[in-house]
């Protein structure tokens, strides 16, 4: 007989888990759309935060994912739903029409949460429409699972629950999400119809999806940036992309584009499509992937392998176990919606630091902004001169070499300063934040279990 580590056993049940609950999730919409697509605008926070915040809420954020990280590890699969969106600057938010007529609502995009929850109201009133939450009393298609539901197992219940109890057939299921952040969303876990336009070539087609979603009545602590709540886009099996995924092929994209400009161009998030007009094809082709990683002590985020870092060409001396999962589930590389910087481990942080400083040692202010370790002066940089160059190789032989302006942004007047942080590897992991991704279509290809991006289809319709 063969004989499973603690591990492994623990990554069977996750996927056994993962496949049992889709199931009944999708029985409704098992429909395969193959050729249409979803696309959503991915709209920006306006102003966007300053380097100084975006710090502040970063570091809030990853305390907040090491943190259920952590606590993942040593109580093992007490809630497989997890989300950052409290702590964190939240900067990306997709409209989503919820209920029977639907009712409009702003949700954070995150790709490190699985829940999809709304803030919700048991009035019949709108009493501020300039805050709009969803009020499930107006819609005719808003029912909440009941206890013996399989998709309430994966949601943490409040302590007195009945659902931990002996209950009745048709007792509600509850959730009940605590943030770092003494911030909580409480409330009926349900189900609700979604509207959305999904696209096929020119054709458009009003299509109506059932969404398991929160409905929290009790919402503390945050204002969550104005949104109403939360659209989880993670790897777990009650996300917006894993609900949804087996309409559309299974696979999500975006493109997140430089909100710094005046007007900030549109973002993108993509449900499906792919391979249906020849714009789509010339991206496929130059498109490199890398594989996604499974981490089992983490399943809803989604890792990729670093192997090497290089700074103008040269090479890096960073050991590999650096950039590895070790047994405890800790280390290894996330991609991150909603961190806006990139975190890399110490010792990583470290050598591209002292790379980068060797290149830029006659450009370097006395003070740099705090916060920050590297800052130059811009203004000291004469013409054919340029920054230095970071490139990432992946494993799966792709190599992401982002423009300088990911990684370099400007703090001060004339003053840029080199946007990574690190991070202790021992007890958390790396992000690849959004401003390192920006200008790069991410494909993220479930089936395949594979990652994406290229630098050509951002504009792609």
């Amino acid at each position: 007989m063969v004989s499973l580590s603690p591990l492994s056993l623990l990554l069977l049940l996750l996927r056994l888990l993962f496949l049992f609950t889709l199931t009944h999730l999708s029985t409704s919409q098992n429909t395969t759309t193959k050729h249409y697509y979803l696309k959503l605008p991915l709209l920006h926070k306006t102003p966007p935060p300053s380097p100084s915040q975006s710090l502040l809420h970063d570091s809030l954020r990853l305390s907040h994912l090491h943190h259920h990280h952590r606590h993942h590890h040593l109580h093992g699969l007490t809630s497989p739903v997890i989300s950052g969106a409290s702590s964190g600057s939240g900067q990306y938010f997709i409209s989503l029409l919820l209920g029977t007529p639907p009712q409009p609502l702003l949700l954070i995009a995150d790709t490190a949460s699985d829940l999809i929850w709304t803030h919700c109201s048991a009035s019949t009133h709108h009493n501020n429409p300039h805050n709009p939450i969803f009020f499930p009393r107006l819609s005719a298609s808003f029912k909440p699972h009941h206890c013996f539901h399989p998709s309430c197992k994966l949601v943490p219940n409040p302590p007195n629950s009945h659902c931990n109890t002996s209950s009745t057939l048709h007792t509600p299921c509850l959730f009940n999400y605590s943030y770092a952040d003494s911030s909580s969303s409480s409330g009926f876990f349900s189900t609700e119809t979604a509207s959305f336009l999904s696209k096929h070539k020119h054709q458009h087609k009003p299509t109506n999806l059932t969404l398991s979603f929160g409905c929290g009545f009790r919402v503390s602590g945050t204002e969550f940036n104005s949104a109403q709540g939360v659209m989880g886009l993670g790897r777990g099996p009650i996300s917006f992309t894993s609900q949804l995924g087996r309409r559309f092929g299974n696979k999500f994209s975006y493109c997140l584009k430089d909100y710094t400009l005046s007007p900030p161009p549109t973002s993108y998030l993509t449900i499906g499509g792919g391979g249906e007009t020849q714009n789509d094809n010339v991206v496929s082709s130059k498109m490199k992937f890398t594989p996604l990683v499974v981490n089992p002590l983490s399943p809803s985020f989604y890792y990729i392998g670093i192997k090497s870092v290089s700074v103008d060409g040269a090479k890096l001396r960073i050991r590999p176990s650096v950039w590895s999962i070790d047994d405890n589930g800790n280390g290894g590389t996330v991609i991150d919606s909603g961190t806006t910087l990139t975190f890399l481990a110490e010792e990583a942080y470290g050598e591209v630091v002292t790379a980068i400083r060797r290149r830029v040692r006659n450009l370097t202010v006395p003070s740099p902004t705090p916060g920050f370790e590297l800052c130059v002066n811009e203004s000291k940089l004469v013409k054919g001169m340029s920054l230095p160059r970071l490139k990432f190789e992946l494993v799966g032989n792709s190599a992401f070499s982002p423009p300088q302006r990911n990684y370099f942004i400007a703090t001060e007047e004339r003053v840029m300063c080199l946007a990574i942080q690190p991070v202790n590897s021992e007890t958390g992991f790396s992000v690849i934040g959004n401003l390192m991704q920006q200008g790069f279509l991410l494909e993220f290809d479930r089936d395949r279990s594979r990652l994406g991006f290229s630098r050509h289809g951002c504009d792609v319709p």
